[in-house]
């Protein structure tokens, strides 16, 4: 049996990012380990409802400053802010972990933008994984990800794609990053990188997917030590359950529609109007998720109600359709309940997840500037009545049914330490 370990996660980024490093957190603690949890302070509950020890990452504030900005949900100068906000915690980061890292018992499990990660297993050798939400993030020739602005797709010439991220990573990713990264990396004797985008944001021990081959197949372009587990499917089932009134409301009537435009969204107001007109065209029912009261229409039409949140994983199989804006674990749930999706991409990975979705015949995109009631309902009305779009959603419930990604994904990790001593690092 593996010794305890103490194993730092670690994750920059949104309700939907930090969750499933908690549930990777979560699992390695229950098989024993010593698990600690550096994340904003705003996930204090989600950490210490998993029982982890949270090592707070930044202040709140600047988390909210953060959420709260409206060039975040904009394709170019959303990407800007993620990587500038990637910059400020390089440093938090890095002194976090080695002010807890145990020489010779530690692992770090850091998500893609957590890089201060990436500088200790450099300088201090220390056993490092590096989780991947999404598949936007690995580059390839064979199978470009869709990104907002960048031509890609299988007649885009393999020098074009080359190309445009050269230029991404010259006048963006290491415009930004870079500088932060090599700042901390000469101040430990460290040389410098670049293309942090390409090739820094991978561990070289060991890049784990969360997703499955079916949802984004390996492409032989990949980095070589990357691993796909699935979809984790954590969304705090068992420390968060349904409201008496949520329950209510589903047990009275037929399946609802769900709208949902990320825990960190709050700058829906015309979405969430939109979104409650397009139930009454239909006239289906409607659930409005989110926790900004103050986007919400100022009268609600009969069988349309707001809920600050419910886990997916018990409210999804309950619902006709869910319609959202494209972030990777809501995607995933959506799949794993074996309902139709509609898709507002906004900015980051989103326009890349809505493409493969619609590729499993699952889903339908609308761009936000196109969303109205009417299209929404439409699209809605044409997914809900295909026997072949049923057909699809039941395929990719059967293919998420009896998956154990984060199973397989601590075992993983236990294995990165146990073979730490033979794993050379580039």
């Amino acid at each position: 049996m593996l010794q305890p370990v103490n194993i730092l996660v670690t994750s920059v980024g949104s309700p939907g990012d930090v969750q499933p490093l908690i549930g990777i957190g979560l699992l390695l603690r229950a098989r024993g380990h010593r698990v600690k949890a550096i994340v904003s302070p705003v996930f204090r509950t989600l950490v210490e409802q998993a029982g982890l020890e949270l090592i707070p990452l930044g202040t709140t504030e600047d988390y909210k400053r953060m959420e709260n900005d409206p060039a975040l949900w904009k394709p170019v100068t959303g990407t800007k802010i993620v990587l500038q906000r990637l910059a400020e915690l390089v440093i938090p980061v890095y002194q976090a972990i080695m002010s807890h890292h145990v020489p010779g018992n530690t692992v770090v499990v850091a998500s893609t933008f957590a890089l201060g990660a990436r500088i200790a297993q450099d300088r201090h050798q220390i056993p490092t994984a590096t989780i991947h939400l999404q598949p936007s993030v690995l580059r390839s020739l064979t199978d470009p990800p869709t990104m907002p602005g960048v031509f890609s797709g299988p007649h885009v010439p393999r020098w074009l794609i080359s190309l445009q991220w050269a230029a991404i990573d010259k006048l963006v990713g290491d415009k930004l990053t870079a500088p932060a990264i090599n700042a901390v990396r000469e101040q430990v004797g460290l040389s410098k990188i670049n293309r942090v985008l390409r090739d820094y944001i991978h561990s070289p021990q060991l890049t784990i997917g969360l997703f499955p081959a079916w949802f984004a197949a390996p492409q032989a372009d990949w980095p070589p030590q990357v691993r796909l587990t699935g979809f984790p499917l954590y969304d705090t089932r068992g420390a968060s359950h349904l409201s008496p009134e949520l329950s209510t409301f589903l047990d009275a009537g037929t399946a609802p529609i769900a709208f949902t435009f990320g825990l960190a969204m709050s700058l829906a107001r015309e979405l969430l109007e939109e979104s409650a007109r397009a139930c009454t065209l239909l006239g289906r029912r409607g659930i409005l998720l989110t926790r900004h009261s103050d986007n919400l229409p100022p009268n609600l039409p009969v069988g349309v109600i707001q809920v600050d949140y419910a886990p997916f994983s018990v409210l999804l199989p309950r619902c006709a359709a869910l319609v959202h804006h494209g972030g990777i674990g809501t995607a995933s749930q959506a799949l794993a309940s074996g309902i139709p999706q509609v898709v507002l991409p906004h900015a980051h990975d989103q326009l890349d997840n809505a493409t493969r979705l619609t590729r499993l015949g699952v889903a339908r995109i609308l761009m936000p500037k196109c969303y109205h009631a009417s299209n929404a309902a439409r699209a809605l009305g044409d997914m809900l009545g295909s026997k072949i779009v049923s057909e699809y959603c039941r395929d990719a419930a059967g293919k998420s049914a009896g998956a154990d990604a984060l199973g397989d994904t601590c075992g993983l990790i236990e294995g990165l330490f146990a073979n730490a001593s033979a794993t050379p690092l580039g």
